[in-house]
């Protein structure tokens, strides 16, 4: 992006108005391979204008200030070398909420949106509904929850010191910091047995380890791959969480966990291994793909 001189400034057909960046980033980031370039364009200009993303086509013919022209030339360049545009702006909306977001976490993506619209459907039932997140990130599982149910009673493990300081600032955002209680630890093992709940769920990591290069770049260079790598065949977390989950679920209690579409099978196999659980199913995502099993635990 080519900042004008004083005198193209004069001009309204040469000034670097909203519309003209716009137009020249949106075809720029086409051509560099986004697969959203005007969704990018307008979250990125937005930001470097400090305004909401409907304001800008309300100001198309709002000249940029210099320090908005170098803000928004800096966005586009990284944005160009495949960074994403949730850590650029430090932010992702998840389920109609903002989260911050920084290379420390995974970024929330609608995918995970199905896990909690079926736990708020299962929880809606409870009068005080004991749940934990596990794996819980920018923590939008557990927020989610805890802001739309408004007696649940939240537990989030989380096992990076840096993600879990960011799912608790999170929580603070959004109101909820008292009704979230954050746990550091490794999946559920840090949770003390007598602990029970009415649903345990967690989006773990569930890439495989060689499938990790495979992924587009945005993800594969820049998404910690702590937050992505579930093992050789992708279900490593999975598999212990089954495996752990009676122990802190009561009787009738919900397993949720998040999964890649491709793995359902061996999920549901290793549900059906384990002997606790019954009525397993599993829910699809808004495009149709096999996203989250849910299995409840037998009666004793």
């Amino acid at each position: 992006m080519t900042v004008p001189t004083t005198h193209d400034e004069t001009s309204t057909g040469d000034a670097w108005t909203v519309k003209r960046v716009m137009d020249w980033t949106v075809g720029h980031l086409q051509r560099k391979g986004s697969d959203s370039p005007r969704l990018d364009t307008e979250i990125l200009l937005a930001h470097a204008r400090g305004c909401e993303r409907i304001e800008l086509y309300t100001h198309f013919n709002d000249v940029l200030t210099n320090e908005e022209r170098n803000i928004m030339r800096e966005l586009v360049q990284r944005r160009a070398n495949n960074e994403p545009v949730a850590y650029l702006v430090g932010y992702r909306e998840f389920y109609s909420l903002e989260f911050e977001v920084n290379k420390a976490v995974l970024i929330p993506r609608p995918d995970t949106e199905t896990i909690v619209l079926e736990l708020l459907e299962i929880a809606k039932t409870m009068a005080s509904p004991k749940i934990i997140d596990v794996c819980t990130g920018s923590g939008c599982i557990a927020i989610s929850v805890a802001v739309n149910h408004n007696t649940a009673e939240v537990t989030a493990t989380e096992l990076f010191d840096p993600a879990m300081q960011l799912a608790q600032g999170n929580a603070e955002k959004h109101e909820v910091a008292d009704r979230i209680e954050f746990v550091q630890g490794d999946l559920l093992t840090c949770i003390q047995p007598q602990q029970q709940f009415d649903i345990v769920a967690s989006n773990p990591p569930y890439v495989p380890t060689l499938d990790i290069e495979t992924l587009e770049a945005d993800v594969r260079d820049h998404e910690p791959h702590t937050a992505l790598d579930g093992g050789h065949d992708g279900v490593k977390f999975i598999s212990r969480l089954i495996e752990d989950a009676p122990k802190y679920l009561k009787d009738g209690g919900y397993l949720m966990l998040e999964m890649g579409p491709e793995q359902a099978g061996v999920v549901c196999e290793l549900i059906d291994e384990n002997g606790n659980f019954s009525d397993a199913q599993i829910l699809t995502d808004l495009a149709g793909r096999s996203r989250v099993a849910c299995a409840r635990k037998k009666p004793k």
